[in-house]
């Protein structure tokens, strides 16, 4: 099989920049090693930036979205069981929009559908071959027998543990990483959400999120110890604990059920650069990971997107090389930039072990500070909604 580019991966990224190619007239094959009902049944990020609504819009594929999701124009921050928000619209004239990161992919899925788009489930062995050289491949298997595409392109759109960045020789690639020493365990729950928008919730207990997927699906967090067993949390547990560490009014107005739904998720920091090698370019997870705090993961991904698609316009329809020589650099710019404010997120909303009342205190004192502060709040805001790309 020839195609222009081959994309291992066929989450949300790889499919988002295959539609978007499409749309350019611009050829791809994407490779993905699970099912569909496997990709769709993953529960993912549910906060979009700007930015990323405006991608979809581009690719088509925002119709949904705009009908579905729920636009938040603030998120409330608490400290000590005390709540205060901060109004993105009014700091910055801008929004975040509430649609799951499943929803966004089931609207990819079927527009790559409609455009009778090639997309392969279920691959095993996937590998990339000759990427420092102007013919690359990739193999992989499909019941039992083996298949080459060739292409002028590799796009790694296939996470952290893909073979994309594997391929690059450990000689060129410098990572960098800050394992957080807690998890959050997370539950769903066809329950209405406490608040219409987040609340993120300082607490010396530890923090907690409130978020929600639909009006009746909603999405809580605590965190907790990531080698916790699950059985641990019953759900009468949970809801106790939850209730301990949100604003007073939230804890009072929570509606609790039966959980659908229970994990606890590790946090991390991780960068590799560079994000492209020869013909290979990395693209979302397969380059970085951010901590969930503040919701940059889908969104970094869609941006590298953007970064990678304006790139490869400009090679086929111009000849114009400098979008793609320049791609790892410009991505990273905007990857360390979401590394570096949810890293400051994290740190400032849960309790680290053997914190001491002085690192509480500390916390407190850059909250109420963050409270009193519109530049404060508008810096935050800014970052929250999504940095320009």
């Amino acid at each position: 099989m020839r195609t222009q580019v081959c994309i291992i991966g066929g989450g949300p990224s790889g499919l988002l920049l295959s539609q978007l190619l499409h749309r350019a007239g611009i050829a791809s094959v994407v490779l993905e090693r699970r099912s569909r009902d496997y990709v769709l049944g993953r529960i993912r990020a549910g906060v979009l930036e700007y930015g990323s609504v405006g991608m979809l819009e581009q690719a088509g594929v925002a119709a949904r979205a705009h009908a579905e999701g729920l636009p938040h124009s603030g998120t409330y921050l608490a400290v000590q069981n005390e709540g205060f928000r901060i109004d993105f619209d009014a700091l910055i004239g801008k929004k975040v929009m509430v649609y799951g990161q499943t929803e966004v992919t089931r609207d990819l899925y079927d527009a790559r559908e409609k455009a009778d788009g090639i997309v392969i489930h279920e691959v095993e062995g996937t590998w990339p071959h000759d990427l420092d050289t102007d013919a690359p491949y990739v193999t992989y298997t499909l019941d039992g027998t083996e298949y080459r595409v060739d292409c002028d392109f590799v796009a790694g759109c296939d996470g952290f543990h893909g073979p994309s960045r594997q391929a690059i020789p450990k000689d060129v690639l410098t990572e960098y990483e800050r394992v957080y020493p807690f998890g959050w365990l997370g539950v769903l729950s066809e329950t209405p959400p406490v608040s219409h928008e987040l609340i993120y919730a300082n607490h010396p207990r530890g923090f907690a999120l409130a978020s929600m997927r639909n009006p009746h699906l909603s999405r809580y967090y605590i965190q907790a110890p990531v080698d916790d067993p699950l059985d641990k949390w019953t759900d009468a547990a949970f809801w106790d604990e939850l209730r301990r560490r949100l604003p007073h009014d939230a804890a009072e107005a929570l509606v609790t059920g039966p959980t659908i739904e229970k994990s606890i998720a590790p946090l991390r920091s991780y960068v590799a650069d560079p994000m492209r090698w020869g013909r290979l370019f990395l693209v979302g997870d397969a380059a970085h990971i951010v901590p969930p705090t503040g919701a940059k993961g889908l969104n970094l991904a869609i941006s590298d997107v953007h970064y990678l698609f304006k790139a490869l316009k400009l090679h086929y329809g111009q000849g114009d090389e400098t979008g793609l020589d320049g791609y790892s650099q410009t991505a990273l710019a905007r990857v360390w930039n979401a590394i570096r404010f949810s890293w400051w997120f994290t740190t400032t909303m849960h309790r680290f072990p053997e914190q001491t009342p002085f690192d509480q205190a500390i916390q407190d004192a850059e909250l109420r500070y963050l409270q009193a502060s519109p530049r404060a709040q508008a810096a935050l805001a800014e970052n929250y909604v999504g940095l320009p790309y």
